[in-house]
């Protein structure tokens, strides 16, 4: 069993679901350079038990994002570095505001260590890229692992990885977690009513009705966040029409948004809701909210990624078993099978340029990268690491039991889209106000898509933004 999860995990991914450069350039950012940063104070001597040149007592400062996956994995990090490294006094904090919190810090040249840059207040990323605010993490990839004998960092990780936080060539962001995006529901509450996750969209929409007749509403989502509902859309169409759906999209090529694929994705997802088949209020409830009232029953589908069981371990009833599974197809002519599912590396990690202790700051990247750092960390989130084989043996809850069975039937047709990574602005701002427009049924599929490249056509048009191409 082991060997198999540990050939899903390489057959997906090396099939194109992470094989496409985040090559990165949201629009810029008021960051200070690089030119002038100064780690010497931080540094030792290298070698091979030491290959960036940690000094033993310099202390580290580490900042994570407290969403999905909470602080306790990072935790656990920090204290397996102190393990190595007793004299190093680490300061951990975390905070769902990264933006509010460390750009200031970014600017007057005196950031964190190590950065967990994620959620809704992430820094931009490419503008980081773009001050030379970042540091190269080639060396990591270069160096010894902490504990798979005789291969380097690089050789432990999954297939496309690199290529991921990569911009411009140049490796400057590690995402640590494996995320597949997805329609979740309760197999429970599905045996119970005797209810079969729908395979086709006519079963998806006759199976809303039976859902609502039973006095379930058959979706939410996070209304406050309304791009989730993006993802199902994308997914959809992607699947009817073929991989240059996405591509297409990422390229901002004229009216990639308004293609017969995406038409006839819009008009299917309308029709949950001209039908009513939304909970009541749901455009008012943010993810968190939304993601409870699914768990406590109020309704059977969501979208969302990997990270939700985590993220709902609190207020999950037991035995509730959340579980994972594809888009419907639209019909017998979708270019992809049912079992495709879209996954991406994830939840990303920076050593500032500026930063104190960049030795220190790659040393603690190498050992969220162990094996024995990558099993702790899937352990405790639910969420499978980017390191090889770290699942393996390991007792998985229902919702990433789920996710390892959806990777494998996917096989080689998964998929992903990157242009929210090369422009944070369309999807976080301009696609998401268009999601909540359309979910809230205050437009057509028409105009939904109309919105939406219009957003596309306004960053495409704005020459003070990078523009990359995905090949």
């Amino acid at each position: 069993m082991n060997s198999t999860r540990r050939d899903i995990l390489r057959r997906g991914v090396a099939a194109g679901v992470l094989a496409t450069p985040l090559a990165g350039a949201l629009s810029s950012c008021a960051m200070g350079s690089d030119d002038s940063g100064d780690s010497t104070a931080a540094a030792g001597e290298k070698s091979e038990q030491n290959p960036f040149g940690v000094k033993e007592d310099a202390p580290l400062e580490v900042v994570i994002f407290n969403g999905g996956y909470g602080e306790d994995y990072a935790k656990a990090h920090e204290a397996m570095y102190n393990e190595k490294w007793p004299k190093a006094k680490i300061t951990h904090s975390a905070t769902q505001e990264i933006s509010k919190t460390l750009q200031p810090r970014f600017v007057d040249g005196s950031p964190p260590d190590v950065v967990n840059n994620s959620g809704a207040g992430q820094i931009d990323q490419g503008g980081l890229v773009s001050q030379g605010a970042l540091t190269d993490l080639t060396a990591l990839l270069d160096a010894p692992s902490l504990d798979v004998p005789g291969k380097k960092v690089r050789d432990t990780l999954l297939p496309g990885v690199v290529d991921v936080g990569s911009y411009d060539g140049k490796f400057y962001v590690l995402n640590i977690s494996y995320t597949t995006y997805g329609i979740w529901y309760s197999t429970k509450l599905f045996a119970d009513k005797g209810w079969t996750y729908p395979k086709t969209w006519d079963e998806h929409i006759a199976l809303c009705r039976t859902i609502k007749a039973a006095g379930t509403a058959p979706w939410t989502y996070a209304g406050k966040h309304p791009r989730y509902m993006s993802w199902p859309v994308i997914a959809t169409a992607i699947k009817f029409g073929g991989l240059d759906v996405a591509k297409n999209i990422d390229n901002l090529e004229p009216n990639a948004w308004k293609s017969d694929a995406m038409k006839a994705s819009a008009d299917a997802w309308y029709q949950i809701v001209k039908d009513g088949f939304i909970l009541p209020g749901t455009p008012g409830l943010d993810h968190v909210q939304s993601q409870t009232a699914w768990c406590q029953g109020k309704a059977a589908f969501i979208s969302c990624g990997s990270w939700l069981e985590n993220e709902q371990k609190a207020v999950t009833p037991a035995g509730f078993n959340m579980a994972v599974a594809p888009t419907p197809s639209l019909g017998a002519s979708d270019k992809l099978p049912f079992e495709a599912v879209r996954g991406t590396a994830s939840e990303p990690f920076i050593v500032p340029a500026k930063a104190k202790n960049v030795p220190g700051g790659l040393e603690y990247f190498r050992t969220m990268l162990s094996m024995k750092g990558a099993k702790d960390f899937t352990g405790k989130v639910s969420a499978l690491s980017v390191v090889a084989g770290s699942a393996d043996g390991a007792t998985l809850g229902p919702g990433l039991t789920s996710v390892v069975k959806a990777l494998e039937a996917s096989g080689t047709n998964g998929f992903n889209w990157v242009y929210q990574n090369y422009y944070r602005k369309l999807e976080r701002e301009l696609v998401d106000a268009a999601c909540g427009e359309f979910f809230s049924g205050r437009t057509t599929p028409a105009e939904f898509l109309e919105q939406c490249q219009k957003g596309a056509d306004s960053i495409a048009k704005d020459t003070s933004i990078k523009k990359y191409k995905r090949a």
